[in-house]
């Protein structure tokens, strides 16, 4: 088994310049753009934890929370939440400001999942472990079971009934 790896030792941040070539008729970003940066960003950061080639697995409730305007200037954060056995969840946040870095506000966020890939076979490998260590990173972790019973309900790999941190969790409302 690899050792657990630290979450700051695969952190990824990318900046992008919103040029006319990536904007729609009204001067906003195109979101096909912004998931496509993101999936780099995503896969950069997962690659590195994982030491190895990556795929998207999945994207998880991308959200589209403030316009990006031509000219702006676009910083993706993403950082991996949780490793679980051939594969990892990347938490992307994406803030946008003016070209001299002001004004700075969230645009977007999103959960994907990258499964890691031997070189040799393209078939999925063992991944590190995450060692969380800031109150935010544990929450991400903690957190990350229950996304992930949804996406394999979503996707039929796992019967709603089956779902044990799901069901942990709706049993504390009660």
């Amino acid at each position: 088994m690899k050792r657990a790896k630290k979450v700051e030792g695969s952190k990824t941040t990318m900046t992008e310049l919103i040029m006319p070539n990536d904007t729609n008729p009204l001067g906003n970003l195109m979101g096909g753009n912004l998931m496509h940066w993101m999936d780099i960003a995503g896969g950069i950061c997962a690659g590195k934890h994982c030491e190895a080639h990556v795929v998207t697995a999945s994207v998880d409730h991308v959200s589209f929370q403030h316009p990006v305007k031509l000219g702006s200037v676009i910083s993706i954060n993403a950082v991996v939440t949780r490793a679980f056995n051939t594969s990892v969840e990347v938490y992307l946040e994406v803030y946008v400001s003016d070209f001299a870095g002001l004004n700075t506000v969230k645009s977007n966020h999103a959960y994907m999942t990258f499964v890691a890939l031997d070189d040799e076979n393209r078939r999925p490998i063992e991944v590190p472990q995450l060692n969380p260590i800031t109150p935010g990173e544990i929450i991400l972790f903690e957190s990350a079971k229950r996304r992930r019973e949804v996406r394999l309900i979503l996707s039929g790999r796992l019967k709603p009934e089956d779902a044990t941190d799901l069901k942990s969790f709706f049993q504390d409302f009660k």
